[in-house]
């Protein structure tokens, strides 16, 4: 099928970025996102009609492509479009997202070979995992299993999606070689400008940023105009709560018209303005925008981007309304695990609360006031002890290291990493017995090394900032096993 809308011969060709040594993408990459909002109805896409629309972005420069597993048929049109001749070098990314639960080898191989079938290729391009929960440790068994498929060639390149810097951290620890984290990033949400940032520059890794336009309202079609009251897509349902959380619609217009004058100066558009603020962030490797399949398209004004420099007095412009707009809350990803709840359906929590406790709680049948937590350690049954015991209202949690699983120590060498799977693990804990972090009035921690205090008081205050509860931090000659903390917790529950 010809472009609709070929590119001029004076605008820049999509420049390239090297993600991975066999990974060559465009800076510009194609989401497929709309196709699951196109077939919320029930009615599929022709994958082959479908295909054509995205040959004519591939032949415009536009060849790499970004989708999921519930990304209703994406996978499958992206199939049909990389079978075609002479497409080589299109590259296709796509997500697995399971439901937290068992993370065997059976069923990881089996996760990815759907997708590999789907696809109809021997090799994923950039194979990305999201995981709902990370008080389920089972995410490190996954990307475990993700790693031994990659080093048997079925997959290309690891990437993570919506992973905070924490978590992020615990993985690469891990010996895990990922090279990507896709999260949201525009000039309206900009966690990913922190501490997401400066782990990326000192790793290695880069961001894959997405609703950079937040779903289209970062566009001169919305500059003046009211504020939507009925919003019928998903992806703009999604958006709108990112700008209300972000100061409310005036604020947002305000936003829209520094980013239109900046855009008026270098003869591009607002968006344009938009997408070269997050592109010139030194960690992102590319931006995603919406490939449209049955709406118009934008690829020449996309071009744009990169025929432009953004100079102090334009980031000075923009400096200027961020520092009246609320910082979004939390860290990259939160929006999917803990109020509020930034998603397209809104409040997630009925989902997080229907996924069961990784070690249920057990009542005890003598004494009725109470109740255990049991991790499956090699100790709890010869020391005789539990994770984590309520007693009425109270609830005491043991020692905890960051032993994965029956004995493996998690990220021996990095004690900031060891706090975060920790807490996790203490928190998981409390769920099972009714309790949340908001519940506990003491920590104690144990550390090997004061040097690493402030890594592990970051951590610390990641899950108890919003309620601080009572800490004693001592320094111990040392502990046993190859563990730089453990970590202990107090909580009590309302009477």
């Amino acid at each position: 099928m010809p472009d609709t809308n070929p590119p001029a011969d004076d605008l820049p060709m999509v420049p390239r970025f090297d993600l991975a040594p066999d990974l060559n993408i465009a800076r510009l990459v194609c989401g497929l996102w709309q196709v699951a909002d196109l077939e919320k109805d029930g009615n599929t896409l022709d994958p082959v009609q479908a295909a054509d629309r995205l040959e004519a972005y591939a032949l415009a420069g536009f060849d790499s492509f970004d989708m999921a597993d519930h990304y209703g048929t994406a996978e499958i049109i992206t199939g049909e479009l990389t079978s075609r001749p002479g497409l080589s070098r299109v590259t296709a990314f796509t997500k697995w997202c399971p439901e937290p639960g068992p993370m065997t080898a059976e069923i990881v191989r089996a996760g990815i070979q759907d997708r590999l079938n789907r696809l109809r290729t021997n090799r994923i391009d950039l194979l990305q995992f999201h995981w709902w929960s990370f008080e389920d440790p089972r995410w490190l068994d996954a990307l475990r299993e993700i790693e031994a498929l990659r080093a048997e060639g079925l997959i290309g390149a690891i990437g993570v999606t919506n992973f905070d810097a924490a978590h992020l951290e615990v993985a690469l620890a891990e010996g895990i070689l990922i090279v990507s984290n896709q999260v949201s990033f525009s000039i309206v949400d900009r966690r990913a400008a922190g501490a997401l940032n400066e782990l990326c520059m000192r790793t290695g890794v880069r961001l894959l940023a997405y609703g950079t336009l937040c779903g289209g309202f970062i566009s001169e079609k919305w500059l003046g105009r009211a504020e939507p009251t009925e919003i019928s897509d998903w992806s703009r349902m999604k958006y709108k709560r990112f700008i209300d959380a972000a100061g409310g619609w005036d604020l947002f217009q305000e936003l829209l018209a520094a980013a239109h004058n900046i855009g008026r100066k270098h003869g591009v558009s607002l968006s344009n303005v938009a997408s070269r603020w997050v592109l010139d962030t030194p960690s992102v490797a590319a931006t995603i925008i919406g490939a449209r399949i049955t709406e118009a398209e934008h690829r020449t004004d996309n071009q744009r981007i990169f025929g432009f420099a953004l100079d102090s007095q334009d980031y000075a412009s923009l400096d200027a309304v961020f520092s009246k707009m609320t910082v979004m809350p939390g860290d990259c990803g939160d929006e999917y695990r803990k109020p509020p709840f930034l998603t397209a359906s809104g409040d997630l929590s009925h989902h997080l609360d229907a996924i069961p406790p990784v070690h249920p709680a057990i009542p005890d049948a003598a004494l009725l006031d109470r109740s255990r937590v049991f991790t499956g350690s090699r100790w709890e049954p010869i020391a005789g002890y539990c994770r984590a015991i309520r007693v009425e209202n109270r609830i005491l949690v043991s020692g905890t290291t960051a032993t994965h699983g029956d004995n493996h120590a998690v990220a021996p060498s990095n004690a900031g990493a060891q706090t975060t799977y920790i807490l996790d693990k203490i928190v998981a804990a409390l769920r099972a017995l009714g309790a949340g972090p908001c519940h506990v009035v003491r920590t104690r921690i144990y550390l090997i090394d004061a040097d690493d205090c402030e890594a592990v008081s970051i951590a610390h205050g990641r899950f108890f900032g919003e309620h601080p509860p009572a800490n004693t931090l001592l320094q111990a000659a040392r502990l046993i096993g190859p563990y730089q903390v453990e970590i202990e917790a107090e909580a009590v529950l309302p009477t």
